[in-house]
């Protein structure tokens, strides 16, 4: 993935933005994860590549993920793991706010793979939800028709949070029309499960090693947003699934991070956390 270098049209937006002179759309919050798990290559991720007519992001290689919806803010939700109280700390938002991201990661998560973190009790994950039953859930969730909160009542089934981990959080730079506060997680395949190919957002899904995709990005193959291939190339720096979670656990900053215009050497290019500069230097990105 070459580095971002901004056209003048959007340098114009972008300081237009800056000057107050436009005002830029107004951000929702979302969720996406990371789904990993360990393979014969290394370390793989769970990719889909969306649609081409979608509006933000289209023909983009993204990880399954999606807006919050209004229904994800049910406190009645079955809860497993760490505190609502524990999540908000880690995510940097208020406890409603982070019930709802951590609903929205596991439902979109459900959605656009058919993986599932979520079991009859706290210790225990769903082992298959390849089922015809599960699709129909799953198919009604996608629309809208059911509330995620009743589709875990209906099967007697517990949100196992303890499965997830917080890695970053991003915020779309105010000169696009469509912007979104995604706060990334990490997550193992649970044992059992399988991916399936069934969002109607992406025309295409794989398994990749991590850092296969990060090459293959930089080698213009596959299309990626700075944030995707950033995420990929830092998690790519651990052998394991295991390794990622226990980084996860470990107390990572998620302050929003949103790219901005910077001037290098005369050009214009996104800016990117300092955090990875180290990681940055040397690729061809």
């Amino acid at each position: 993935m070459p580095r971002v270098v901004l056209p003048d049209r959007l340098v114009e937006q972008a300081r237009a933005f800056a000057a107050g002179d436009r005002k830029p759309a107004q951000p929702r919050n979302a969720a996406t994860v990371l789904l990993l798990r360990d393979a014969s290559k290394g370390l793989s991720v769970y990719l889909l590549r969306r649609q081409s007519t979608m509006a933000f992001a289209g023909g983009m290689v993204v990880f399954p993920g999606g807006g919050v919806d209004q229904r994800d803010f049910d406190a009645s939700v079955a809860w497993a793991g760490p505190p609502v109280s524990e999540w908000a700390t880690r995510l940097g938002v208020d406890e409603q706010l982070a019930r709802a991201l951590v609903c929205a990661a596991v439902r979109e998560t459900f959605e656009e793979s058919g993986v599932l973190l979520a079991g009859p009790s706290a210790e225990q994950v769903v082992a298959d939800t390849t089922g015809d039953d599960w699709e129909v859930d799953r198919v009604a969730l996608e629309n809208r028709e059911l509330a995620f909160t009743e589709f875990l009542t209906g099967r007697g089934l517990v949100l196992r949070t303890d499965l997830l981990g917080v890695w970053s959080a991003w915020l779309t730079p105010v000169f696009e029309p469509r912007r979104y506060r995604t706060w990334f997680f990490v997550a193992e395949l649970p044992s059992g499960q399988r991916t399936r190919d069934v969002s109607t957002e992406s025309d295409a899904v794989a398994w990749s090693p991590v850092m296969g995709a990060v090459e293959a990005s930089e080698r213009g193959e596959i299309g990626m947003m700075p944030p995707t291939y950033l995420t990929c190339l830092e998690v790519g720096q651990h052998a394991t699934a295991a390794e990622v979670l226990a980084a996860a656990a470990a107390g990572r900053e998620t302050e929003v991070f949103m790219p901005e215009p910077v001037d290098e050497d005369g050009v214009m290019t996104l800016s990117f956390p300092e955090r990875l500069r180290p990681l940055v230097e040397g690729r061809d990105w």
